[in-house]
């Protein structure tokens, strides 16, 4: 962290806590804005979000006059093709969130999200070959118990939930290959896909069930907005990242797939039977190992060389999630 960061961190400290923890809430429920659009197909869902995305980014980077900062991607080849790809993997990612979503599985992104911390920390041993220490061995082990245990509850593989977790694991890893601040990296994506989102809401619009046929007026303000709300606790957690280390911030990400859990459960009706209660009962025992090893550690560090920054914790990315 720059010493300019550290001036901010230090100026407005419990500004950044209560932004950063709004962010969070508004992720969470952000799925009770999808699930109000249930009835609609989800990649036509997708589709229509990127587009007023897309829009939003616009007005934003007019405002702050930051286009030449998106602009350069265009003149960087390397840079385009990783932002390409993190553009696909983010598609992946909201793709399969909002299906799950409208598909009554509400259950399976908290599930996803939860995970994504081990998916991270198997990067760092495959990728980047790191060695991992024994309280992360012991959180992968919790995970994978808890696949096991929740397979055999659903009675199906929880794909949704991996698809979720290892294209947000990959989105992370890839995002750090990318020189971009979040706003900056979030429009050069949403641009990227445009033309594919375009592509995707015209060839599904025809359908007597699209969104341009049978959506209500309030169904389609939800749409409009499902840019901003987008967008918005991007641009929070951006700010709340700038003034909160991130041993406070990382842990209470796991806020984000907690609501998802608590609504899938109680507003949603989702069954939740003892067999699926030890499976999240799994991941969240390897969650604590693995934040409290890192925070203890970040402690340690920071007692021994003060006055430098926290590390944050293992598994958590920088970027927003749903």
């Amino acid at each position: 962290m720059s010493r300019q960061q550290d001036s901010r961190a230090s100026d407005h400290p419990h500004a950044g806590v209560v932004v950063g923890l709004t962010a969070y809430i508004v992720w969470g429920l952000l799925t009770v804005y999808w699930h109000e659009l249930d009835h609609f197909d989800a990649f036509e869902l997708i589709g229509w979000r990127v587009i007023f995305s897309a829009i939003t980014m616009s007005i934003v980077l007019a405002w702050t006059r930051r286009w030449r900062s998106v602009l350069q991607v265009l003149h960087d080849r390397a840079l385009l093709v990783r932002v390409a790809i993190t553009a696909v993997l983010l598609t992946v990612n909201w793709t399969s969130y909002v299906y799950a979503v409208v598909h009554d599985r509400v259950l399976e992104t908290a599930l996803g999200y939860f995970m994504s911390p081990v998916g991270t920390m198997l990067i760092g041993v495959f990728v980047l070959h790191e060695r991992l220490r024994r309280a992360q061995w012991v959180s992968i082990g919790f995970a994978v118990a808890a696949i096991v245990v929740l397979t055999a509850s659903y009675g199906r593989f929880p794909y949704l939930a991996l698809a979720i977790a290892i294209s947000w694991t990959v989105y992370g890893y890839m995002k750090k290959q990318v020189p971009l601040d979040p706003v900056d990296g979030m429009a050069a994506e949403v641009f990227l896909l445009l033309i594919p989102a375009v592509v995707v809401v015209i060839a599904l619009a025809g359908r007597s069930s699209s969104i341009p046929s049978s959506a209500t007026s309030g169904e389609a303000v939800l749409l409009l907005f499902s840019g901003l709300v987008t967008v918005l606790p991007l641009t929070m957690f951006a700010f709340a990242a700038h003034r909160v280390p991130l041993t406070i911030l990382g842990p209470a990400m796991y806020s984000v797939p907690t609501i998802n859990l608590l609504l899938g459960w109680l507003a949603y009706h989702e069954t939740l039977p003892l067999s699926r209660v030890i499976g999240f009962a799994l991941v969240w025992v390897g969650l604590v190992i693995l934040t409290a090893d890192a925070t203890y550690r970040a402690r340690g560090r920071t007692a021994r060389h003060a006055p430098t920054a926290p590390a944050p914790t293992p598994g958590l990315s920088q970027e927003p999630v749903p």
